[in-house]
């Protein structure tokens, strides 16, 4: 029987598979029909994917059962809509946590972003809602906003609830700081939104993957965590091209859209961790510690951040408004026989 050596069994591995073996590959999308073939750990959701999946013909009974559920629970108008938007994100959870052995993320309402309270409540429901199905609190991930409110909303959760908590929309530094002090379960840094500010932003549209701007954020962010040993993992998020996925190759998760997963299945170029311990250990990064004063002057000096953060709550929040209508129509059109 003839051996295959090492570096040709290499080139005969994906760069997909290669990079399971640094990083814990989660998949980024509301669509579960997409996640079979490429096998992640986990899975990712937010409104504008949920949105984008509610609109496909092969999702419609999702919609129509968290309808009804929306109706059969009563109260007024604009709470039977929160009801059925809440029983849809879950379902959509549902679905794909029977596709995936780890865990989902579903995201709190971001209109709700800087009312700590009212997203505790929000993050509780659709957990009562996992749980009513049968799902144990321990799959699920609650994604929240990373402003001051999310982040302190992320540490109740965790502590007096024991939620685990996804902080997402994460741009700067100070956020990942005041997160690893909450002790959140996992942050989302966002990478390609960070590359689209610079190419916007300067005169510069082109940016190789080791000085990609999203890159270099998600990789001091990594090391600040391991150097100083916060229990918080980094999952990096929003990737605009595979090469800012492989220049990220050891950062403790990546979450990725189904067309660069499978971009990263078709190629065989060798995968190296660019992200390690050992690095982390070694940089020059020193501990700093942010109350909600600081914190809020940090990130306010991080104009990229700053705009990145808003124009990210204002995006998700209009496309909840889209799927909200969407639910009313049909709503109204159920209720009237139509």
């Amino acid at each position: 029987m003839s051996s295959v050596s090492p570096d040709k069994r290499r080139k005969m591995e994906s760069a997909l598979s290669q990079l399971k073996k640094f990083t814990v590959v989660v998949a980024d999308t509301g669509d579960f029909n997409a996640i079979d073939e490429y096998k992640p750990q986990d899975a990712t959701t937010n409104p504008s994917l949920i949105l984008a999946a509610a609109k496909m013909p092969e999702y419609q009974n999702l919609l129509d059962q968290a309808i009804k559920y929306g109706i059969a629970n009563g109260g007024t108008e604009e709470e039977q809509v929160a009801n059925t938007m809440d029983k849809l994100f879950v379902s959509f959870g549902l679905e794909i946590l029977k596709k995936v052995p780890g865990r989902v993320s579903t995201e709190v309402d971001a209109r709700l972003s800087f009312d700590k309270d009212a997203m505790v409540t929000r993050a509780l429901k659709l957990i009562s809602l996992y749980e009513e199905a049968g799902i144990k609190k321990e799959r699920v991930l609650i994604k929240l906003s990373s402003t001051w409110e999310g982040i302190q909303a992320g540490k109740e959760l965790e502590e007096k609830h024991g939620v685990h908590c996804n902080m997402t929309l994460l741009f700067s530094f100070a956020q990942a700081v005041a997160c690893a002090e909450a002790k959140v379960t996992l942050i989302s840094p966002f990478v390609g939104r960070i590359l689209d500010w610079h190419k916007e932003n300067s005169d510069r549209k082109s940016f190789e993957p080791h000085e990609d701007p999203g890159v270099l954020s998600v990789t001091k962010i990594f090391n600040y965590y391991k150097k100083f040993g916060y229990s918080t993992v980094v999952m990096g998020a929003s990737f605009r091209n595979t090469g800012e996925v492989k220049a990220l190759a050891g950062c403790d998760l990546l979450t990725i859209s189904p067309g660069l997963l499978a971009e990263l299945s078709q190629d065989h170029s060798a995968i190296t961790a660019m992200l390690s311990m050992d690095k982390a250990k070694a940089c020059d990064l020193e501990k700093i510690h942010l109350d909600e004063k600081a914190f809020r002057w940090q990130h306010n000096e991080d104009r990229m951040a700053v705009e990145k953060l808003s124009d990210g709550i204002r995006k998700f929040a209009a496309d909840a408004v889209k799927l909200e209508t969407m639910i009313r129509e049909k709503m109204f059109n159920a209720k009237n026989g139509k």
